[in-house]
Order: C-alpha cells, then structure tokens, then sequence
C-alpha cells in the first residue's frame, strides 16, 4: 500500500488506538479532545538566527544580479548582520517568541499582511480551487452534490467534535488549529483589515445552495432530527433547480463578493442599510453561516481548462467567494474553491480527499435509498431574498464588471503532462518534488534566459499555529544545471552530476523551510519589528531585496489520486501561478497569469519535462556501459 493510499485510509478513520505510542517530545493532553490532544506541546516557531538567515540570503540572491549588485548586497548584509541594529531586532523577535501568551511570534503578523489586510479581490489573487476527478456513477448534478454534502456530513462531525486523527509528518503531529475554519466560518469585509466569523453548528445547522444566482438555505436535518440522507438532499437540490430556473435571475449579490476589499466593505453596508426590515442581514448571516455553500452551476464544462476556469472565477455572480466553496455542474462535474485567509491548502484537500475516498471505496452511508423518500415529508427550500435600491444595483453593476475585467487580463493553461511521473522519477533516486521544480528552472531559462525568482510553499504546521514559508527554489546549483542542459557542448555527464547537486540543494533548503529556518519569514518579522522613525536597514532598500522577493513563480504542490487538476493565481503582474501535482504517470502544471505568453511556458515545461529525461537516461545508460553488463539504472 502507498503512503498516499495509508494516509487516505487513515483519514478515513477517526479511531485513536488505546495503544498509541507518543512521539518523542510530545505529550498528550489528558483535557483534550482526540484531535488536539498533542497540540500544547506542539513546539513554538523557532526564531532563525542572524547568521544563518544572512548566509541563505546570500546564497539565494548570488543566481540573480550580476557580481557588481551582489558586492553591493553582501556588503548591506554584513553590515546589517554586524550592526547594534540587527542585534536589537534579534533581540525583539527572540523575546516576542519567548512570551508565554504568544503560541507563534510570526501568526498574527502573517495572518494580517498576508491575507485579512490584503485588499485586491480574493477571487483570482487568494482564492485556490480543486477539481474533483469524475464520478461516472453520478453524472447527475443533483445526485452528484447531494453524495458529496452527505459525506462531507461525516468529516464534519468528526472536526467539529474535535475526534478527527491529528495529521502527522514522519510520525510528527501537525497544529491542527486551523480546522476550526473548515464548516460554519466566513471571512467579513472590513476596513483597514478583514475579519473572520466561526459559527455555532449545532444553531446553524444548515447549507446554502445557489443557482443562477438566487441562494437557498436546506436544513441538513430532517424533522424528526437526523441528518438527511443522500437521497432527501437529492430531492432538495432538484427543487432547487427546478425552482430557480422557474424565475427571472435576480440582482446578483453573490458578484460584490467578487470585488476589492474596501469597496465590498462599503457595498456590504450599503446592501445592510437598503433593508430597513433586516430581510438583507438576516440573509447574509444565514449564507455566512452556513456549512459550506454549495455553487450549482448551469454549465457543462469538458477540458481541463474550461473546468479550472469555471471551479476558479466562475462567471462572478453565482458565486460567494467569502467562504469555501463546493461547485457542481450540470453535467455531475465538481471541484472546490477555498477560501484562504484561515487555513492554508492541506486541511482543505484532507477533506475533500476525505469526502471523495469516502464515495470511492463506498466507506459512506448515504442512507435509505431514493424509493423511501416521500417529498412531502421534507420542507421546501426557502430562497434567501435581498431588498436592493438603486444604490445597490449600481454597485452590483460596477462590481460584475470589475470582476469581467480583472478575468479577461488573465490566461489559464493545464499542462497534463503524461511522458512520466513519480514512478520513473524515483527509479533515478531523486525527489520527485525536486526534480518538478528544475523543470520549472530549466523552462524559465528556456524562456526568459535566465533563473526565475521563485516561492514554493512550504508548511510549517509542526508548529504552533504554523502556516507557511518560502522553499527559494532558484539556487545556485539550479542555474548551473540550466544552462549546460543549454549548452550544445556539454556532456550529458556532468548535466546530471549538476541535476543531482541542484537536487541535493532543493532538499536541503525544503528542510530547512519545514523547520522554521528560511530566509523570507525572519526578515519579515526583523523589518515588523521596528519602531516608529528607526532607521530602515540598507539590507531592505538593497535592489537586490525587493528582486529576489518579487515572486515570478509562485508554485505550490497538492497531489492526490481524487483530483483531477487545481490552481490559483499569480501574485506578482509580471509572474505565474504555477500549481502542480506528480502522480504515479504524470506531472500536472495549472499555469496562470496576465497573458505573459502562458502557452509558451506551457510549452516551454513539456520541451524541459522530456528533456530532463533523456538526459538523465543518457547518463544513466552511459555509466551502466562504463560498468558493464550487471550494473543496473
């Protein structure tokens, strides 16, 4: 059994064995629930020290700027590093981690920068989406939604119960925390930094779906007070669509959510103040409030970009983009657009892995069968109205075509490369991982002649409210691989003694990210550090710094056996986004950004992608007839 295939069945177990053993280090909770009961003794994010974060700056700068800019960076980081300045910081940060009401010197900081103080739409700039692999037994949308709804029933009992088996690195537990965010939250619009709102299950025990626009609420409990089974929530949907497409589309409120933060901030009140009846809060509340919103989309989307497209934006209005999302189209497709500002991607694909393994491996019951649902039995749906005046509609309006325009700047290609995956990749020792990301370096070279500045995110969840950190993926060793496989003179020989050490490299600093011991955090936390009117270091007005933290790449790995493909969006206007996947026979690249030549990278990837492989089998069929008959790839 793979580890991919043990951690699915793991997840689709919320047993705790009596027996456990306890990692080293770690202690149990005897106050806690299952599922947080290693996390007070979870360890605290480390606080890097100056020298070892100023020798990694430097060597991930050295690959980008000529010798006279790095002579200028070297001498701003020494005398950084060797200034009263840098210790003070050093020794603000150190104490800021050292207080006991602090679980993680960096969350709070990162939470707001990164996510609930950004103000650009989320839809597009935060937001990420996953498309589920097909269900061929469910091709109706209705059937389809309502077998997802009654599993992801089953996860959320276990999170909300707080019974779900904490998830564990080489036998590690991670922080779990962020799971609190999963069902029944919602982000709010709010001036100068957003906000987030956990709701009480048990009193709002209930989905919202929407279709063409219009939002509906279904009690996911029936009158006699359990859940409803996969068929009772099959006749719901149905009347769902049959309802909604009996009526003109309203004025799509769904689009403000679609918007920049401020402006929705103000349309939010607007839409508040046009309902002097409250009809317009208390509908509101009941969408944010809900477990999840459940997006019925009247399209039938075939290839892999039409999909991406419709699971990442949509069409703007049916749509609300302040909370996670299920989408399911009319012809039984689905996927899952999350919403980023709680909790980064693994808790988001555990569950939808969860729900998905679950229908799968037929480890759900989804209760009595269609026959023994009597329809009368079960209320209507009740659609959630909102009162709107002029005001309103207009901002609605302006917000549609924002959301129209922001969209058609932008490209979207998928990459579903299937010349190898992780199968063939392992079978020459390496990381498949690293080895993903020097194609990345090798197609950017191609493209642009030179390294890309480049983000792949890393978790540091086996650390108190730990979210992420920067793997510098563009190295030294990196650069000189890229430009022998470049060379025409060059030996296939020494092209893979440079992937292998570029490889080593890649690893090396994917353990340090892990442990709290990247570059981007700590400087991040020295600069927040300051007080009003210090002097701001020459490390930060260095050229060199603003450069090699302009993300051209911003790249991130999921895979998993139930996902057909996911994504999001680029974060700088002159990058990409650039989300993959390595399965057994593939690697999967969901390319993004403001019409840079996206194809062309595309193209670039597959070119680099088969070319590293002929070159490693090259070498690798050269050394064997060096050694001779027995020896073996």
């Amino acid at each position: 059994m793979t580890r991919r295939a043990i951690a699915i069945e793991q997840c689709l177990s919320s047993a705790t064995s009596r027996s456990e053993t306890v990692p080293p280090g770690y202690s149990i909770d005897p106050n806690a629930r299952p599922m947080l009961r290693f996390q007070a003794s979870l360890p605290h994010l480390p606080v890097p020290s100056l020298s070892s974060t100023a020798k990694k700056y430097l060597e991930t700068v050295r690959p980008h700027v000529s010798d006279a800019a790095y002579a200028e960076t070297e001498s701003a980081v020494n005398e950084f590093v060797a200034s009263p300045q840098a210790a003070e910081l050093q020794k603000r940060l150190e104490a800021r981690a050292a207080d006991p009401s602090t679980s993680n010197w960096l969350a709070d900081w990162w939470n707001d920068v990164a996510y609930m103080g950004y103000r650009d739409p989320v839809v597009v700039f935060v937001s990420y989406f996953y498309i589920h692999i097909d269900d061929r037994a469910r091709r109706n949308p209705a059937q389809r939604a309502a077998s997802l709804i009654k599993s992801m029933l089953a996860f959320r009992e276990m999170t909300e119960s707080q019974q779900l088996e904490p998830e564990k690195v080489k036998g590690a537990p991670l922080c779990m925390a962020s799971y609190k965010w999963l069902f029944h939250s919602c982000r709010y619009p709010t001036k100068p930094s957003d906000t987030a709102r956990k709701f009480n299950p048990s009193q709002h025990n209930h989905v919202v779906f929407v279709r063409k626009n219009k939002f509906y609420v279904v009690p996911l409990t029936n009158a006699s007070g359990h859940d409803l089974s996969a068929a009772e929530l099959e006749v719901q949907i149905e009347r769902i669509i049959e309802q909604a497409g009996s009526t003109p589309s309203p004025v799509p409120i769904g689009a403000l959510t679609s918007d920049n933060r401020d402006i929705w901030t103000d349309a939010r009140n607007a839409l508040l103040s046009a309902s002097p009846s409250g009809v317009n809060a208390k509908s509101l509340e009941t969408i944010e409030s809900a477990m999840i919103v459940v997006c019925l989309d009247d399209t039938k989307p075939v290839t892999r970009e039409d999909i991406s497209w419709a699971c990442w934006v949509g069409d703007g209005k049916n749509r609300f983009y302040d909370k996670h999302q299920l989408i399911v189209f009319d012809n039984g497709r689905s996927g899952f657009l999350g919403e980023h500002s709680c909790m980064d991607g693994t808790p988001t694909l555990r569950m939808n892995e969860f729900v998905l393994a679950s229908l799968a491996l037929n480890k759900v019951d989804l209760g009595p069968p269609r026959s023994n649902v009597t329809a009368v039995d079960l209320p209507t749906p009740v659609e959630l109205k909102f009162e709107t005046n002029e005001q309103v509609e207009k901002l609605v309006k302006e917000s549609e075509a924002r959301f129209d325009e922001l969209v058609d700047r932008h490209d979207l290609h998928v990459l579903h490369y299937e010349g190898y995956g992780k199968n063939q990749i392992k079978r020459f020792k390496a990381s498949p991982d690293a080895w993903a990301q020097l194609v990345k370096q090798l197609a950017f070279h191609k493209m642009f002649g030179r390294p890309g500045v480049t983000y792949e995110s890393a978790q540091t969840r086996k650390y108190q409210l730990g979210r992420t950190e920067v793997i510098r993926s563009a190295s030294n060793e990196s650069k000189a691989w890229a430009e022998a496989m470049l060379d025409p003179k060059e030996t296939d020989a020494r092209r893979a003694s440079l992937f292998r050490a570029a490889v080593k490299r890649h690893m090396a600093y994917s353990a340090w990210a892990a442990d709290g011991q990247g570059v981007d955090r700590h400087l991040f936390g020295l600069k927040k550090i300051m007080k009003e009117g210090e002097e701001l270091p020459r490390l930060y007005k260095d050229p060199s710094y603003a450069q090699t933290s302009h993300w051209e790449l911003s790249t991130s790995q999921l895979s998993s056996p139930y996902f057909d493909g996911w994504g999001y969006g680029e974060v700088v206007p002159d990058g990409y986004g650039l989300s993959y996947a390595i399965g057994d026979e593939y690697i999967r690249w969901t390319i993004t950004s403001l019409k840079r030549n996206t194809a062309e990278l595309k193209h670039y990837l597959a070119e680099a992608a088969t070319e590293t492989r002929a070159m490693m089998e090259r070498a690798a069929a050269a050394e064997a007839a060096q050694k001779g008959p027995e020896s073996k790839l």
